[in-house]
């Protein structure tokens, strides 16, 4: 099994873990510390080593972060993770805040008082995030101090070693482009910024640009590493070379010159006495590394990671790679759901058994190289809990009468797939209906709409959310993420989003997945996967409109629909997509499978 079941959070740790903390602060003569979810580059994703937030607090989403005063402390979540952070922490150590209603600077600035020292650990920290702490320190009259190594570090007795999953080689025939081709293009885009080089930060996007996969994080093939491309001449890969079999290191050696990853921060030391100026992202990069350019004299040009727009819009070969991996998966997923629908009435199915046949499903392929996240599988009120993990200890049989919500995915070497269905098991009550028909109303506004270049996510937003609204209803997560291809199956810098600023463009692929969540109750979410089309004319329009198409091919659980709710247009959207999956997935299905999605497809 890709997903481990296992109890990976301790409440318990809290109380005895900042005690440690605290003293370690003490004896650095720091008067807190900011512990943030994060690693050197700011990746949803972290190594066991990286897991500080975890170590301390017990909390495990993928987003969040610690303050500890030497009497006070609080651990601040976003909307997703509300129910889960108050069942993985302490409350009574680490209350818990709203990290947008409340922030942590909020937060500090009500507390921190003259001639304070406040600490964080600069590497896992962004250039942005520094300067808004600097400014609330000056405030309160306190001072941030830069921290090169972490306190926790000092204190974690039995804190894992780093990574070093194997570098593989990501063939053109995957990828659609050359390294080559694609450093030109970025080096042009340096060039264009009037820097000399640019730091990259991002595996992913050194992933992308060297065409190269790892395996240092869990469900992503990331080779944890940094570069520096310069506008000119051969870039560097810092990376642990242990990594690297003979013939990998051969082949990158073609493009790039490699170094041991303790050799970055004397590099851009000696680039910034050489006067270079020195491209990084302030929204990515750690305040440690344009610290160290600026403090030797180097000159920073602060602009967005020039790999993510041009990673994010799929090439050619890239889209045919999504659809083919889609197909694939949803002959898995149909399987597994006509599965589903013969076990679950019984009422002895469970979260984990549910997760382990789709696994077994999706390894049946013969394609599968990982999940691209640990699955979502919520019974009842554990289906409210919008990135909840189900454990060996929160495990729920899946009972008659509550929707259930599976939300998966998976990373095939051609696509990375991500799929939500809420399935009805026995009798669904009118509201369920009801919520269920809104979120799909939601989904179906956002997979029809039309739109004009320059559109960006947040534009899109409130289609998804309007019915809801109507309703007094909301969810609280974007509407969608970016996906990349065998990447990160939350890919930036597009989203659909309220703070999607990106403008949406042909050959992205964006997750569509509104959801609704009565607290204690159940979840509802429908997700699909979108590809932005090229502008095409509207017959009678006065300019080319772009859209999206639907690369995700699973039905939705008719059960759960209240067609009384649904205009004409969307039942025939509905009705539309359902042929569509129905002709595509036949062919790849055995007779009973196939009898199932038939009735599954019928129309409304």
């Amino acid at each position: 099994m890709f997903q481990s079941f296992d109890d990976i959070s301790n409440p318990a740790c809290g109380a005895p873990h900042a005690a440690l903390l605290r003293s370690e602060l003490q004896r650095r003569g720091l008067d807190g510390f900011l512990i943030p979810r994060a690693d050197a580059h700011q990746g949803e994703y972290v190594p066991p080593c990286d897991c500080r937030l975890q170590w301390l607090t017990g909390f495990t989403g993928s987003a969040g972060m610690a303050a500890v005063l030497a009497d006070e402390a609080a651990v601040f979540v976003d909307g997703r993770y509300t129910i889960q952070v108050r069942d993985q922490v302490d409350m009574a150590i680490f209350p818990a805040q709203h990290l947008i209603e409340e922030p942590v600077s909020k937060w500090l600035a009500a507390r921190l008082i003259p001639g304070q020292k406040l600490g964080i650990d600069a590497m896992l920290h962004t250039v942005n995030d520094v300067k808004k702490l600097r400014a609330v320190c000056e405030a309160a009259g306190a001072e941030l101090v830069l921290l090169e190594d972490n306190p926790i570090d000092a204190v974690w007795a039995d804190r894992p070693d780093a990574p070093l999953g194997a570098v593989r080689l990501h063939g053109v025939e995957k990828a659609g482009r050359s390294a080559e081709d694609k450093l030109a293009e970025i080096q042009k885009s340096i060039a264009d910024k009037k820097a000399d080089l640019a730091v990259l930060t991002q595996p992913d996007s050194i992933a992308w640009l060297l065409n190269i996969r790892g395996s240092d994080v869990s469900h992503t093939p990331l080779p944890l590493s940094f570069a520096t491309v310069p506008a000119e001449g051969k870039p560097t890969l810092f990376i642990d070379g242990r990594k690297l079999s003979n013939s990998v290191r051969d082949a990158l050696s073609a493009i790039t010159d490699i170094a041991e990853p303790m050799g970055l921060m004397p590099h851009l030391a000696s680039l910034g006495s050489d006067g270079k100026r020195v491209m990084i992202d302030p929204a990515l990069a750690g305040e440690a590394i344009a610290g160290t350019v600026a403090a030797a004299g180097g000159v920073l040009v602060e602009a967005q990671d020039p790999v993510l727009l041009p990673k994010a819009v799929k090439n050619p070969v890239e889209i045919e790679g999504a659809r083919a991996a889609h197909v694939r998966d949803g002959v898995a997923v149909v399987r597994f759901l006509a599965w589903f629908d013969q076990v679950a009435p019984a009422g002895n199915l469970d979260e984990i058994g549910a997760a382990e046949k789709l696994e077994q499903f999706r390894r049946e392929t013969g394609l599968l190289k990982e999940i691209s996240f640990d699955t979502i599988a919520g019974a009842g009120p554990n289906g409210a809990i919008c990135h909840y993990r189900v454990s060996r200890t929160s495990n729920r049989t899946i009972p008659a009468g509550k929707p259930f919500l599976i939300d998966s995915g998976a990373q095939y070497e051609d696509g990375t797939t991500d799929i939500t269905r809420t399935l009805a098991v026995g009798p669904m009550s009118d509201e369920m209906k009801r919520h269920y028909t809104l979120v799909l109303k939601g989904h179906i506004a956002i997979s029809t709409a039309r739109f004009p270049e320059g559109t960006t996510g947040a534009q899109l937003d409130t289609l998804a959310r309007i019915d809801l609204w109507k309703a007094g209803l909301d969810f609280d997560h974007g509407t969608g993420h970016g996906i990349g291809s065998y990447l990160s199956v939350h890919e930036g810098p597009q989203r659909i989003a309220k703070t999607g600023s990106t403008p949406l463009k042909p050959g992205m692929i964006l997750s569509n997945e509104p959801g609704y969540y009565p607290a204690g109750e159940y979840g509802i979410r429908l997700e699909n996967l979108e590809l932005v089309a090229e502008p095409r004319d509207i017959p009678g329009g006065e300019r080319p409109m772009m859209g999206f198409e639907t690369i995700t091919l699973a039905p939705f659980d008719r059960r759960l629909i209240d067609v009384r709710l649904l205009s004409n247009a969307e039942r025939t959207w509905l009705d539309g997509y359902h042929i569509r999956v129905r002709q595509t997935l036949l062919p790849h299905l055995d007779d009973a499978v196939c009898k199932w999605l038939e009735e599954a497809t019928e129309p409304l």
